[in-house]
C-alpha cells in the first residue's frame, strides 16, 4: 500500500468500544471523501423476521449468536461495499468480528485487491460495560462479553484504546498513522 491512500479502513471492536465515534471523527480528517458504514446499518436494514428467525439471537446476558441467514446477507453487504470501493469510493467500516478470524477472512475475501487498513478498537470490559449502561440501547452484558473476544486471532495494522483520549484526539492520531502507512 506504500504511497497510496487506502481505499477502505475497517475498524473492529466490541459493542460500545467507540468505533462509530472514531469513524465520525476520522471521516473529515482523511484525504478525499469517505463514506461511513456500520454493522449496525446492516442490522437496521434487515427485516425483523430475518433477525428473529435464525438470523441474530441476542440472549438476555448479551451474548450473540449469528445465524446462517444473517451471515448470507452480511456477505452480500460486504460484496456491495467492496463494489463501491472498487468504483472509487473510500469507506470507513465499523464492525465487531463476533466470529473472530472467520469474520476478518470474510471481509478480506470481499475486499481482495483493495488497499485496506485494519484497526483494532479496544476498550477494557468494565469500561465498555459502563458505556453500554450509559447508552441504554444495548442488551446488558454485550459490551463486556465482546470487549476482548472480537480481537482474538485478528491481525491489525493499527490499534487504539479508546480510554486513552477523546474520539477527536484519537482520530487525529489514527489519521496520522494511516497517512504514515500510505
Amino acid at each position: 500500500m506504500e504511497g497510496m491512500v487506502p481505499t477502505v479502513v475497517v475498524l473492529n471492536g466490541g459493542s460500545s468500544s467507540g468505533k462509530s465515534s472514531l469513524t465520525r471523527e476520522l471521516q473529515p480528517l482523511l484525504p478525499g471523501t469517505w463514506l461511513r458504514f456500520s454493522v449496525d446499518t446492516l442490522i437496521d436494514a434487515c427485516p425483523p423476521q430475518l433477525l428473529s428467525q435464525g438470523g441474530l439471537d441476542i440472549a438476555a446476558n448479551g451474548s450473540i449468536d449469528v445465524g446462517e441467514a444473517l451471515t448470507r446477507i452480511e456477505q452480500c453487504w460486504m460484496a456491495g461495499l467492496a463494489a463501491m470501493a472498487r468504483t472509487g469510493a473510500h469507506l470507513l467500516i465499523d464492525d465487531g468480528f463476533l466470529s473472530g478470524p472467520a469474520a476478518q477472512a470474510r471481509w478480506a475475501e470481499a475486499l481482495h485487491g483493495l488497499d485496506v487498513v485494519w484497526i483494532g478498537v479496544r476498550l477494557a470490559p468494565h469500561l465498555a460495560a459502563e458505556r453500554e449502561a450509559r447508552r441504554g440501547d444495548r442488551e446488558v452484558g454485550m459490551a463486556a462479553a465482546q470487549a476482548d473476544s472480537v480481537h482474538r486471532g485478528i491481525h491489525y495494522d493499527l490499534e487504539v484504546d479508546t480510554s486513552s483520549g477523546s474520539p477527536a484526539e484519537l482520530a487525529q492520531t489514527l489519521a496520522s498513522q494511516i497517512a504514515a502507512l500510505s
